[in-house]
């Protein structure tokens, strides 16, 4: 489904990806790690349109996107949760969710200020499937709450729930354990799991060891913005290369941008 080939970013002097090739195939769960500074958000934005790569390929189900601006990405069925959680705190919860189902559909703005009947028909699929999408991360009884006097487990599903509401066959999540409690983080991955077994192809982006090896079926390694593994969860741990890397110091870091 997602083909990265090449792919290159640099800041200054300073590669933050380099030569970067990548496979992901449809309905797979991966996940990427790697020490502060390996280049790991660099990664998700150029693949999410947020930034441009250097040099390189990025092909998503057989088309070709590295130049393609985010929107047009999202359309075809890329989305990303960033780690900073990014509400809209005037809006409610289901709102919130709204925008996201909005990045989907037909009717313009100028069709929503005139509301003829298919636009009408399109606001309340909109929020039929937004609803949808609140149950299915278990917060429909706080569609009518301000979104933002949720805690902060709650406000990750949420954000989890607007990606959902865009209809994604490629969800990028960039380290979206953060901050949760022990609890929480459980939560999370039970979540993330039944995502993928729905179908959903999910590339997941944690400093969490324990939780990227309990769900991912492949990880990728990198550090100083190059591959250094892609294996098995199994395979990955006992590599050498990736225990001086990473998981010798402790395997714990706080993420980098």
């Amino acid at each position: 489904m997602l083909s990265i080939t090449g792919l290159s970013k640099h800041f200054g002097g300073v590669y933050a990806n380099r030569d970067i090739d990548l496979e992901v195939a449809e309905g797979e769960l991966r996940g990427v790690i790697g020490p502060n500074g390996a280049g790991k958000s660099t990664l998700f934005s150029l693949i999410a349109g947020h930034s441009r790569p250097d040099a390189g390929a990025i092909v998503f189900d057989g088309r070709r996107i590295d130049r393609l601006p985010p929107h047009v990405r999202a359309r075809l069925g890329i989305a990303i949760v960033f780690q900073g959680a990014r509400l809209f705190p005037a809006m409610t919860v289901l709102e919130n969710v709204m925008v996201g189902a909005h990045a989907r559909t037909r009717s313009g703005f100028v069709a929503a200020a005139i509301r003829p009947p298919r636009q009408r028909r399109e606001e309340r699929e909109t929020r039929a499937y937004a609803a949808e999408c609140l149950e299915r991360v278990g917060l429909a009884p706080l569609a009518s709450r301000p979104a933002d006097g949720l805690p902060l487990g709650q406000q990750r599903r949420l954000q989890l729930a607007r990606a959902l509401a865009g209809r994604p066959r490629l969800l990028l999540l960039d380290e979206p354990a953060s901050g949760l409690r022990a609890a929480e983080r459980t939560q999370l991955a039970d979540l993330v799991r039944e995502l993928n077994a729905a179908g959903t192809t999910v590339l997941l982006v944690e400093h969490d060891v324990g939780l990227v090896t309990s769900l991912a079926q492949r990880i990728t390694v990198l550090d100083l913005g190059q591959v250094i593994a892609d294996a098995t969860p199994a395979e990955v741990v006992a590599d050498p290369a990736v225990v001086k890397a990473y998981l010798g110091t402790g395997g714990h870091h706080a993420s980098h941008r």
